[in-house]
């Protein structure tokens, strides 16, 4: 990070530390209309922060030192970006609603491509709900199995997931993701193999845990329908790897393409979202499109201090470097968001996750501050304690909809109230002097003093619609590039991810070998040699 604009951020938090979130209130009625942001169908409330005029001006100033404008445009323009790969970063080009747009890499636009790819993705969903595309022995589609990890199996989850009202009910969707036996063979028990559309997403079609899952569902369609065949009807591929999606049996038309310029956690509006699309039909997930597209433009025009993910990022670089916060929760109050956090998971550690600057040095700051989190109310019963009266600063963003797809009774009501609730109560607390007002016998008010002064941002939307489901993840993304820019570290590779899947390989060579060679450490050694004696290998 840039020092004197890094100096400039300590100096401001420093003059203003000792200002609580409530004596900032006290101080401003006007404070939240200040510190409100819309975008792409979003409004965000960041007054609940420990922030003040100097403290955003220099967090601002950090931005604009770390050239953050010019290393957007790099990024919608097509340079290549993700240097360690030598790759362009280019999902927003796969959302680009614009007809006449142009976006370039090695002088081709790529934009041709991408239009025929979702022209082709549509085309094949629409058969699929239809009915016109029907399984080996003419039966309608009425399973659809996603077999992938990572970012095309994350994604797809949470978006179908969230996406549920919008979907066509007569089909089932499920996902199988874990190499372990059981995530497949409880997703076979759930389906009938002539009714079933298996969608393969692997880049390369070597990927071992979507391969290894593949290959298994193949031979138990093949068992059931007795013919190899009716893989052919059966199976799609989303892959580059032409001769090896033909080995295994798919149909080459009904291979869908992406590009190196793709990063997985970023893959959802590319064919990796077949599977939505079946789901929720080619129309809404146009709009979803349409709703990364806005925030994208947002992203990319709106100046910095009116900028919603440049705002986000800032935030959280002042909680992770300053007040040495180490995690950050995400709080969707909507059980269609259920999966959500777990999608913000590897969107942002996998992408911010690095110990190395940009030049290849030792990062001497934190960075990729740990995600989790919970839809509510669901959290107030099992983690909030920790957030409300624990040792941690964990600031929180809060998510919700003024609508809900499902009113009955007062139920919408009552969420919401506990979400607003919630970010009133860790921002002001409550005072020993409140708790004896209240009647609190004197020994049980160190304990229900609530400290306050604890960081919360809202996002509200109208509705959750594949439009703001769009811009919402889209606003994520954009969060994170930030906080990677100003970090100074490579967003969009991992190579952390590699080195274990490489040592898996050596070990499963020992696990299932004849005779074990066992060249590894002491501890791992024993461990497989213990296993090996379990099952009769030794």
């Amino acid at each position: 990070m840039n020092q004197e604009a890094w100096k400039k951020v300590e100096d401001a938090v420093a003059a203003s530390k000792t200002t609580t979130i409530k004596q900032l209130f006290a101080a401003d009625p006007d404070r939240a209309a200040k510190y409100t942001l819309s975008a792409a169908g979003w409004t965000l409330d960041y007054s609940k922060n420990r922030v003040d005029a100097d403290v955003m001006k220099a967090l601002f100033g950090l931005a604009k030192a770390a050239n953050l404008s010019e290393e957007i445009e790099k990024m919608f323009t097509g340079a290549k970006i993700n240097r360690t790969e030598n790759r362009a970063v280019l999902h927003t080009a796969l959302r680009n609603c614009d007809p006449a747009a142009q976006v370039f890499v090695d002088g081709k636009d790529v934009m041709p491509d991408v239009r025929a790819v979702l022209a082709k993705m549509g085309a094949f969903a629409d058969a699929v709900r239809s009915g016109a595309h029907r399984g080996f022995t003419g039966k309608r589609i009425k399973y659809v199995v996603n077999i992938g990890i990572g970012g095309s199996d994350l994604g797809p989850v949470m978006a179908t997931l969230a996406l549920a009202p919008y979907s066509k009910r007569s089909i089932r969707n499920y996902f199988v993701s874990n190499v372990d036996s059981t995530h497949l063979a409880e997703t076979l028990r759930e389906i009938k193999a002539d009714q079933t559309l298996f969608i393969v997403a692997s880049k390369t079609f070597t990927t071992q845990e979507t391969m290894t899952n593949a290959l298994s569902a193949r031979e138990w369609l093949v068992k059931k329908l007795g013919d190899a065949a009716a893989v052919a009807k059966h199976f799609v591929a989303l892959s580059t790897n032409e001769a090896e999606v033909v080995k295994f049996g798919i149909d080459p038309a009904n291979m869908f393409a992406f590009w190196d310029w793709v990063g997985g956690r970023y893959s959802l509006p590319s064919a990796i979202g077949l599977s939505l699309m079946i789901s929720i039909g080619p129309k809404n997930f146009g709009k979803m499109l349409k709703g990364y597209w806005k925030m994208d433009k947002h992203f990319r025009t709106a100046r910095l201090e009116k900028n919603m993910p440049v705002v986000l990022a800032l935030l959280g670089i002042l909680y992770s470097n300053v007040y040495g916060a180490e995690s950050y929760a995400v709080l969707p109050y909507d059980q269609y968001l259920s999966r959500f956090p777990a999608y913000l998971q590897q969107m942002d550690m996998e992408s911010n996750g690095k110990a190395v600057t940009k030049d290849g040095q030792p990062v001497t700051y934190s960075t990729g501050p740990i995600e989790w989190g919970e839809p509510g109310t669901n959290g107030q019963h099992s983690f909030y304690q920790l957030i409300h009266q624990g040792t941690h600063l964990i600031p929180a963003d809060f998510i919700g909809f003024c609508k809900t797809h499902n009113p009955i009774g007062d139920h919408h009501d009552k969420l919401m109230a506990n979400l607003f609730a919630q970010t009133e109560a860790l921002a002001f607390g409550k005072t020993a002097e409140q708790c004896r007002a209240d009647g609190d016998p004197e020994e049980l008010v160190p304990f229900k003093t609530f400290e306050g002064n604890r960081p919360t941002n809202t996002l509200l939307a109208d509705d959750l619609t594949p439009e703001t489901l769009g811009a919402l993840v889209a606003l994520y993304e954009h969060k994170i590039f930030t906080q990677g820019v100003i970090w100074n570290v490579y967003s969009f590779d991992q190579w952390g991810v590699q080195l274990g899947k490489v040592l898996a390989k050596n070990v499963l060579k020992d696990l299932v070998a004849e005779k074990a060679d066992l060249k590894h450490d002491s501890s791992t050694n024993a461990l497989i040699a213990h296993y090996r004696k379990v099952l009769g290998r030794a």
